[in-house]
């Protein structure tokens, strides 16, 4: 990622903090707009919380956007730990879409289209590592499975 794209990232994170844990409400509203099966995950979970934890997430992932090793090895963790919540690869897209709704809408007339440019690039970069880690764990899981299921014999 160029340090121009990072800037531009950081300096927008910095303008949206503070509307950042109100607007999770507004980002989950959105996702399960999208995709109405994502609302099914979230069915025992305490939004509030989840809403503190999402934002915490991002501003984690800002955080280490020019620490490579750092930021890959903690989007390929939460790739990982997705798979075992029941997240499908086409709802990365999703998330996608409704964090940079809510992004404009936090930020309003500052969501300028190279911030949203900015954002696009790192999500893609990010969901990337995620559904990679993803696909790696489901691989695992459905040979452990087809191994179960169909013993070979000696």
């Amino acid at each position: 990622m160029q340090a121009d794209t990072e800037r531009l990232i950081r300096e927008s994170w910095a303008r949206f903090q503070p509307v950042a844990v109100p607007s999770a409400r507004f980002f989950y509203e959105k996702l399960f707009e999208l995709d109405p099966e994502a609302a099914r995950l979230f069915s025992h979970t305490d939004m509030d919380a989840q809403g503190r934890k999402v934002m915490r997430m991002f501003a984690e992932i800002v955080r280490t956007l020019d620490q490579p090793e750092a930021l890959v090895a903690e989007v390929a963790d939460l790739g990982r730990r997705h798979v075992h919540y029941g997240v499908h690869d086409a709802q990365y897209d999703s998330v996608g879409t409704a964090l940079l709704w809510t992004l404009e809408q936090g930020l309003g007339e500052a969501f300028t289209p190279d911030i949203r440019d900015a954002w696009t690039e790192a999500y893609l970069y990010i969901s990337t590592i995620a559904r990679r880690a993803t696909m790696r764990v489901s691989k695992e899981y459905q040979a452990i499975r087809g191994s179960r299921e169909n013993p070979t014999m000696p």
